[in-house]
């Protein structure tokens, strides 16, 4: 009969060590910073920052088509840069790294990794993985699960209005109205 006890005691005395010792890494307590910048995403070009990296083995392109251009289970790297204003010679303010899957046949979701870095945050940033549905315009929100540095334990959320978009080459520029929750 003591074995049951010691085993619960000892179950217990490592949850408590473990709590505890996982609350030492964070920073005080919970913030809420709200960040607003524009993202420049460039498709066409020689100095694409969108780089389509594979699609499936069964793609058919639909010219005059959104899926010509990013088709179905196509896979694409980025290295987006960030401005305080919506015009490409902003302040940049920061980056955006990370990869996108079209992961609708008719092109309107597309599911995102990414990585934001802010400048004035050294050493920082937080992460969203997530669905986007690009096809349902301006209003689009986008999950934060993540963060570091300044932004550790981050959560949150991303409003998206699209600022500017060429309807011929679906280079865009994405207004990004962010709230994270973090330590």
């Amino acid at each position: 009969m003591r074995t049951p006890s010691l085993l619960l005691l000892l179950f217990v005395l490592f949850s408590f060590q473990r709590d505890t010792a996982a609350t030492g890494y964070l920073s005080g307590p919970e913030k809420v910073t709200n960040l607003h910048f524009y993202m420049h995403d460039t498709v066409a070009g020689k100095d694409a920052t969108d780089v389509p990296v594979a699609h499936g083995a069964n793609f058919i392109p639909t010219p005059g088509t959104i899926s010509s251009l990013f088709p179905f289970s196509s896979v694409y790297v980025f290295d987006n840069v960030l401005t305080e204003g919506w015009e490409r010679s902003s302040r940049v303010v920061g980056n955006a790294q990370g990869m996108y899957i079209m992961s609708s046949k008719d092109g309107n979701t597309i599911d995102m990794a990414v990585d934001y870095e802010l400048t004035e945050y050294k050493n920082s940033s937080f992460s969203v993985l997530t669905r986007n549905p690009v096809g349902d315009g301006d209003g689009r929100e986008l999950t934060v699960v993540g963060g570091r540095g300044a932004f550790r334990m981050a959560r949150g959320f991303i409003i998206l209005p699209t600022e500017r978009l060429n309807t011929t080459t679906l280079d865009a520029v994405i207004e990004y109205n962010v709230t994270l929750i973090h330590h």
